[in-house]
């Protein structure tokens, strides 16, 4: 059984940084991609960043270009999303999505697996 669990989210002021974490449990598959979507109230779900496995990193979505940074701890299993200067349109829930065949679909939306989500606030 394939589980993500996300944490890491809270309420932060502008310019503010958080470090969101996804623990995937039960999920080794070797051309694995792991990444990370965001949606607003109101608006569509959005494709931020994706690692595989063996380390490669997609592009960043342009609005966190320099400021989110994605890595992960293959012996922990988890990925990490860096978040500095975190501005107000980054508020949204954060999700941890993972696709066995790779980035390439997981960033078309096509989705094997899904955590739970985790809330970003930015506001002074």
């Amino acid at each position: 059984q394939v589980e993500l669990v996300e944490s890491g989210g809270g309420s932060v002021q502008p310019g503010g940084s958080l470090r969101l974490s996804c623990v995937a449990s039960g999920y080794t598959y070797s051309s694995a991609c792991i990444g990370w979507f965001r949606q607003a109230p109101g608006k569509e779900r959005e494709w931020v960043v994706g690692i595989y496995r063996n380390g490669g990193i997609t592009n960043y979505v342009d609005s966190v270009k320099g400021r989110f940074s994605i890595s992960q701890d293959n012996a922990k299993n988890t990925v990490y999303l860096q978040m500095n200067s975190l501005k107000p349109e980054d508020t949204a829930m954060y999700y941890c999505a993972a696709q066995k065949q790779g980035c390439l679909l997981l960033a078309r939306g096509e989705v094997d697996y899904w955590g739970q989500g985790t809330q970003v606030t930015v506001s002074s």
